[in-house]
């Protein structure tokens, strides 16, 4: 729907929903579930929007690309009650998310430097696969959950989808990770970190593990370097309407 709409124009929830390639019940929907603020009534009783709701309908959609649908509705929640601060948190909570990706990508780049032969670690990698798996001998699965900061349950359920391999001890029939083993341990992690299902990363981790190199990896990289720019942006649409409508509101 065009922006040139009178101040004192009455719009129904078709003329709402036209354009944005809604029903009108989505319109009552959003409307009911305080997205939009509530609409005056006929005094047949039906529903009379204005262009400030046609700017809040706006505005929530432009929000949803870059903050998901859940947080995007929660914004335009807080801003139609008046809690204007509440919104810009979680505005402020969707961006340190994204930052927040941003430095998982970078640990992954690093990472991958790992996979590459005669490729010294950059600046700030951290410590190799040796050094993080214990030295030659390995390690166990509890440290190296800590290591990472998960369950040793999530280490045996990407094991069961054949992200990692570790050995048993003979002895004990323990997990036994080496540094292979910890190398995908920490790229599956940090993979899972960036929104990457399990059976998206078996294929990649079993491709480099099997002589495939980093190439896919490195694919997956760029991918996820494309979605997280995407979010960037839109999150930028997202504000430039949300900032008319606070406008609009006054």
């Amino acid at each position: 729907m065009g922006r040139n709409l009178q101040k004192g124009q009455r719009l129904r929830p078709v003329d709402l929903a036209r354009g944005h390639g809604l029903s009108t019940q989505a319109v009552r929907n959003y409307e009911e579930a305080g997205i939009l603020p509530a609409a005056d009534r006929t005094p047949h009783g039906h529903r009379a929007y204005t262009p400030l709701h046609a700017q809040a309908l706006r505005a929530f959609l432009a929000l949803v690309p870059g903050h998901g649908h859940r947080t995007a509705a929660s914004i335009m929640r807080a801003v139609n009650r008046g809690a204007v601060d509440e919104a810009f948190h979680l505005i402020d909570d969707s961006h340190a998310r994204l930052l927040d990706d941003r430095r998982t990508l970078r640990a992954v780049e690093r990472a991958l430097g790992d996979l590459e032969p005669g490729t010294a670690p950059g600046p700030g990698a951290g410590p190799g696969p040796a050094a993080v798996s214990g030295g030659a001998g390995g390690t166990f699965i509890g440290p190296l959950a800590q290591r990472l900061g998960i369950r040793p349950a999530t280490l045996r359920a990407w094991e069961r989808a054949g992200l990692v391999r570790p050995r048993r001890d003979p002895r004990t029939g323990y997990r036994i990770y080496d540094g292979a083993d910890v190398r995908d341990a920490r790229l599956a992690h940090q993979l899972r970190r960036g929104g990457y299902p399990l059976e998206r990363i078996a294929p990649l981790i079993a491709q480099v593990r099997e002589a495939g190199g980093p190439g896919p990896l490195r694919a997956a990289l760029r991918d996820w370097q494309d979605r997280l720019s995407a979010r960037g942006r839109a999150m930028l649409a997202g504000a430039a309407e949300l900032e008319a409508y606070l406008r609009e509101r006054g």
